[in-house]
C-alpha cells in the first residue's frame, strides 16, 4: 500500500516538473495555456459559480480587467 501512495506522489510531482517545464515559459514568452475553446470554458465556468455564489442569486457586476 505504501509503494502505491509513493508511486502515486511521484507520478503527481513528474506531472507538476512537465509542466513547470512546458507551461511556464510559454506564459513568459506572452503565448496564451489554454486555447480559445478552454479559455470560454473557463469563463462559462467562473459565471456559473458567480451566480451561484451571489447574494441575490443573479449576476454581479464585474470590474473589467485590461490586458
Amino acid at each position: 500500500m505504501l509503494a502505491v501512495v509513493v508511486t502515486l506522489l511521484l507520478l503527481v510531482a513528474l506531472a507538476v516538473a512537465v509542466l513547470g517545464m512546458v507551461a511556464v515559459p510559454a506564459r513568459r514568452a506572452g503565448r496564451e495555456v489554454l486555447t480559445e475553446r478552454g479559455t470560454a470554458a473557463v469563463a462559462g465556468l467562473r459565471e456559473r459559480g458567480d451566480r451561484r455564489t451571489a447574494p441575490d442569486g443573479g449576476r454581479p457586476e464585474r470590474e473589467t480587467v485590461a490586458a
